[in-house]
């Protein structure tokens, strides 16, 4: 402990460096291609449903397709990235998502039941590709930031959902507007792989940096970063995962936090998948004007991702408890989420989208699941542990689609599907201040 505080001192006399704020950035800008690609879709579906006669439930189980890979790999993806690192796992990670991103363009020449067949395939494979992203963002999180900096960074990169949305969403209604849908994936693609060869020239571990220097190094660590995640020791201890899983599944902190998260992104792929069609078959909007109505819900759901992030932080800094610092942003965000039950009883365009528009600040702000993971996940297993709470919460990328495919198909309108997306929100405060108790990182025993 004294030659730490030796180290850190000698560190502090020389400025740090801020590569952290570089390796925030990549984060930023790979998760917002990350949501562009998973939506690509949603933007494509209208026109899409249309050419080739999909109803509602086939769309919903297309819609799906995504999550059903991506939560079955999720513990693999986990796995890998604790085994290997994030910097090469992720770079494969984002080259392999784009190229079956590109590869759903080709759907277009296929007759319906071979276009169906296909496309399901297709989204499966990218959300097995996808599969360790966001693990990957939590790993590289606890390893870049110390403590009272991780509520913001993991807000920064998790906003990057909505990013996507005010980013990509007009671009590719204007590219089926003005060409056709099938272009939306080829375009989104190719960006892609070009960002898998930017990545693996930017990201290192904080030891292994070219650009880091001792005093950055020494504060991340001193606060709590963890800089040692990629060495040999540590990934040697990702072979006892089933042990450890045990341990997580049996830890009520961490169940309560897996519910919460599966309920937030109940509203997440809402918003991925039946947003856009919500706008045009119930609101009569074009498929142009829905892509940049649905820019600005996404605008404030971003600002609320940072502030809810910039909120809980300060509480610590405050002297709040970590517990309450990241509970009390969750639980006001995803009460104000509720309040897109009220588009049910409204008509006029502009209130729905004020109200939308509200509901997805109010989600922002209560997305802070992974700054909670980065908080509680045992030191061996970041990526494990990550991908295990990953897994439960893209449940809801499975269910949410086909639920309200079948709500659509039985009643002929969102009014259901709303209600439906609402309640979800009202059962992340319920598990966060119920079954959540105190908020601290998981010590695991010798599997």
């Amino acid at each position: 402990m004294a030659q730490s505080n030796i180290t850190a001192a000698a560190a502090g006399a020389v400025k740090a460096s801020h590569v952290r704020y570089l390796i925030l950035f990549m984060l930023f800008i790979v998760t917002t291609v990350n949501y562009a690609d998973r939506a690509t879709l949603s933007i494509a579906g209208s026109a899409m449903k249309t050419e080739l006669s999909l109803d509602p439930v086939t769309m919903g189980y297309i819609f799906s397709a995504f999550s059903w890979a991506y939560v079955l790999a999720q513990l693999p993806g986990g796995w890998l990235l604790d085994r290997f690192g994030s910097k090469k796992i992720y770079m494969w990670s984002i080259a392999l998502w784009s190229v079956f991103t590109i590869l759903q363009a080709g759907v277009t020449w296929m007759g319906t039941a071979a276009a169906v067949m296909s496309l399901f395939l297709l989204r499966f494979m990218v959300g097995l590709a996808e599969s360790p992203s966001f693990p990957a963002n939590g790993r590289i999180v606890a390893a870049w930031f110390p403590t009272n900096e991780r509520g913001t960074a993991s807000a920064i990169f998790n906003s990057a959902q909505y990013f996507a949305a005010v980013l990509f969403t007009p671009l590719m209604a204007w590219i089926v507007h003005a060409f056709s849908w099938h272009h939306v994936f080829t375009v989104m693609g190719i960006f892609g792989l070009a960002l898998a060869g930017i990545w693996s020239k930017i990201i290192y571990s904080p030891k292994d940096h070219p650009m880091i220097n001792k005093a950055e190094l020494a504060h991340i660590e001193q606060g709590g970063g963890l800089v040692d995640m990629d060495n040999r020791k540590v990934a040697a201890a990702s072979t006892k995962g089933k042990g450890y899983i045990k341990q997580l599944l049996s830890n009520r902190m961490l169940l309560g936090v897996y519910i919460g998260q599966y309920c937030i992104n109940v509203i997440t792929y809402f918003f991925l998948t039946w947003f856009p069609v919500y706008l045009v078959q119930e609101r009569g909007m074009s498929i142009l004007k829905a892509g940049f109505v649905a820019s600005i819900p996404a605008v404030c759901g971003f600002i609320g991702g940072v502030v809810g992030g910039i909120i809980s932080d300060r509480l610590i800094k405050r002297g709040f408890s970590v517990t309450w610092a990241r509970k009390i942003p969750i639980v006001g965000g995803m009460l104000l989420s509720m309040t897109m039950i009220l588009c049910n009883y409204v008509e006029a365009q502009w209130m729905v989208v004020g109200i939308m528009a509200l509901a997805f600040f109010g989600k922002g702000v209560g997305a802070l699941g992974w700054a909670v993971v980065a908080d509680t996940a045992p030191k061996q297993i970041v990526g494990l542990s990550g991908g295990l709470f990953n897994m439960f919460g893209n449940v809801a990328g499975i269910t949410t689609p086909i639920v309200i495919g079948y709500i659509l198909k039985e009643t002929g309108s969102f009014a259901g599907a709303l209600v439906f997306v609402g309640v979800n929100a009202l059962v992340t405060v319920i598990s966060y201040l119920v079954i959540v108790k105190e908020i601290k990182r998981v010590e695991l025993k010798d599997a």
